[in-house]
Formats: structure tokens, C-alpha cells, sequence
């Protein structure tokens, strides 16, 4: 028997306030930490100076939709929940449906079209969240797309920025409202996606700062100056003796860049 997608309406608890313009804005700090204590005493660290975070798998799966309800209601936080979601589409659908009513500001997929339009179909007439596809992990590059077959003398595409380009391109003509990218690709794509979709861009790394397990960095001056409408900052701001003072030195970073354009 084929199954149905259950009509169920979720209405969001209040409207969610702009998306502000300011640099401090533009912010996304990552809670990539094991438990709701240690996510919230960044929040804390953080008071005044950043209003955007990211939850993704490791936190989600410790806790939940709960800190996600606590950030949004009780700290009046902008919330990205990076899931990366990719499952067949009933399963999207509905699982978006619930998030709609959740108040959450942007929500990753990592499928094809027919995941985007999924996605799409399930926030329904509602703003939130955008819907944004991951183009591509910022811990692959060129080596990693060889290996996989994508690139090179064998692959369908001529190198990463041809691979990129096709995925956003997917992506956009699905419906998506913005892409999760590299700040290695974002000129590329602003230039073809144009100025009212959002590209988001992780793996951001000052220049002192260690790369981790991000192959394809770029620092926040890079980022903001080629376009990035926001970047996600994750290890060295949790990381930092001073959070507060990393956290500024990052905005004033973006500044200049924005500065730039």
C-alpha cells in the first residue's frame, strides 16, 4: 500500500525576528561540543557579541530538539541546524514539517533535486528555515573527487569548481534558497547564483589559526570579500582562552572584508 504524507500543520510559536545586516550578523558560531552544558556556557561567553549558532549531528544527537527550543525561546538566539539531511522524500518532507514549527533559522540537505524539493514541500507557505545544500565538505578537495571517480581524467567534471557549480546548479533549480560552501568557491557562485541567495560558508580559519580537518579554508576576509552572505566558525573560537576577543577579532575581520566588496 502506498503511503500518504500526514497532513499536519505546525504553526511557528512567535515570528522570527529579521536577519540583521552588522557583521556580528553575519556570525554563525558552531556548538560542535558533547553536551547542552558546555553548548550553553559558549552562549554565555558569547552574550552581546554573537546571536547566530550552529547545532549539528554530535550535539542534535545529545540532546535534541530541546537546547534547539532553549536557544530559540528562552536565550532569543538565531539557531542553523546543520543535518544535512538526505532520505527519500516522504521522510524530508515530514521531517521538515516538524522543524517548520520549530523557529529554526536555516536547515542543511545534502541530496539531489528531488531532496531539495522535498525539503521545500514541507516548510510549505512558511519563510523558515531556509533551505541551503551543501555543495561541497570543505574536508574534500581535488584528491578526495579523483578518488571517488568525479574529477579528473576518467570523472565527469574537470575539476572541484566544475563539480561545485553543477551541485549549486542543481540546488538553486530545485528551489533551495542558498548553498553551504567553501570560501574558496564563493566568488564563483555569487556570480552565478546572484544576490538574493544565501551562500553560507564553514572551514573558516584565520590566518594563525590551524586548518584542522578543513582542506579547502579560507579566512573571514577572504569569505565576506568574495560575497558570503554569513560564515560558521567552529573550533578556534571554542577552542580560544578568550572566546570573547577570538569572537571580535573574527568580526572585525569580516568588516574589512565587507569592506571590500
Amino acid at each position: 500500500m502506498t503511503q500518504t504524507m500526514t497532513d499536519v500543520s505546525y504553526a511557528p510559536a512567535f515570528p522570527p525576528e529579521p536577519l540583521g545586516d552588522s557583521a556580528k550578523d553575519k556570525l554563525i558560531v558552531a556548538l560542535d561540543v558533547r553536551t547542552e552544558d558546555e553548548a550553553l556556557r559558549i552562549v554565555d561567553d558569547l552574550e552581546d557579541t554573537v546571536s547566530f549558532f550552529k547545532v549539528g549531528y554530535q550535539l542534535f544527537l545529545a540532546t535534541g530538539m530541546s537546547l534547539v527550543r532553549k536557544l530559540v525561546t528562552e536565550r532569543h538566539k538565531r539557531v542553523f541546524l546543520d543535518l544535512k539531511m538526505d532520505d527519500v522524500e516522504e521522510t524530508i518532507s515530514l521531517a521538515v514539517k516538524v522543524i517548520t514549527g520549530e523557529n529554526v533559522r536555516f536547515l542543511t540537505i545534502h541530496g539531489n533535486g528531488a531532496t531539495a524539493r522535498a525539503a521545500k514541500a514541507g516548510r510549505g507557505a512558511s519563510e523558515y528555515p531556509k533551505i541551503l545544500s551543501v555543495t561541497l565538505l570543505t574536508s574534500l578537495d581535488h584528491q578526495d573527487l579523483n578518488d571517488l571517480g568525479l574529477v579528473g581524467a576518467k570523472g565527469r567534471f574537470a575539476n572541484i569548481d566544475a563539480y561545485v557549480m553543477w551541485r549549486a546548479e542543481q540546488a538553486m533549480a530545485a528551489g533551495c534558497d542558498g548553498l553551504i560552501a567553501s570560501g574558496t568557491s564563493v566568488a564563483m557562485l555569487r556570480d552565478k547564483v546572484g544576490p538574493r541567495s544565501i551562500i553560507v560558508c564553514p572551514g573558516i580559519r584565520q590566518r594563525d589559526d590551524t586548518h584542522d580537518d578543513h582542506k579547502r579554508a579560507a579566512t573571514p576576509f577572504e569569505a565576506m570579500a568574495a560575497g558570503a552572505d554569513y560564515i560558521v566558525v567552529g573550533r578556534p573560537i571554542r577552542n580560544a582562552i578568550d572566546r570573547r576577543a577570538k569572537t571580535e577579532a573574527i568580526i572585525e575581520e569580516m568588516e574589512q572584508g565587507i569592506g571590500q566588496r
